[in-house]
């Protein structure tokens, strides 16, 4: 059974977000031209940061197949079990979270503010147009379950709150 969702977040329902992430990094290279190599301390900042970012989403997709629940993104409703644990103890977004990092280590590499912009069009979109399609599925297929663990587990950040009103 396919849930309602919102107009505003149908848009991205045919739009994968690694579409939007690999957009985000041509833009970053388009924007951010670099004059030549980074220093040390800088590559091996973006590096780690991009070694984390990775293992966000290499970790909570091994923990959904572990649950036998898709991680397409593409139809939610289609999840077959809540997971709350691993990386989506402490963020609901884990894998979207890390695609977020890779792109704010490639902008670091770069060392360019203007790479940043892509950075922040990723978030946007995914935060307006994806994320509330998903969360909006997930709470019908869920119910009072999906609603306590919104209300435990931040969207994006650990130990950062959402203070617009609308978001959950």
């Amino acid at each position: 059974m396919s849930s309602p969702v919102r107009p505003s977040s149908t848009r991205s329902r045919h739009i994968p977000p690694p579409v939007f992430l690999v957009a985000a990094a041509v833009l970053q290279q388009l924007l951010a031209r670099r004059a030549g190599p980074p220093p040390r301390w800088r590559r091996v900042a973006s590096a780690a940061l991009a070694l984390v970012s990775l293992a966000l989403p290499t970790t909570a997709a091994l923990t959904f197949h572990s649950r036998r629940t898709t991680v397409s993104p593409l139809d939610p409703s289609a999840a077959s079990a809540l997971v709350t644990d691993g990386p989506n103890a402490f963020t609901r977004n884990p894998m979207y979270l890390g695609m977020a990092g890779l792109l704010t280590a490639h902008a670091w590499r770069r060392g360019s503010w203007l790479a940043v912009l892509p950075v922040a069009g990723f978030v946007a979109v995914i935060d307006r147009l994806q994320v509330p399609a998903e969360e909006s599925a997930l709470a019908e297929r869920f119910g009072p379950a999906y609603v306590a663990y919104c209300a435990r587990v931040p969207r994006w950040l650990p130990g950062v709150r959402r203070l617009a009103s609308h978001g959950r």
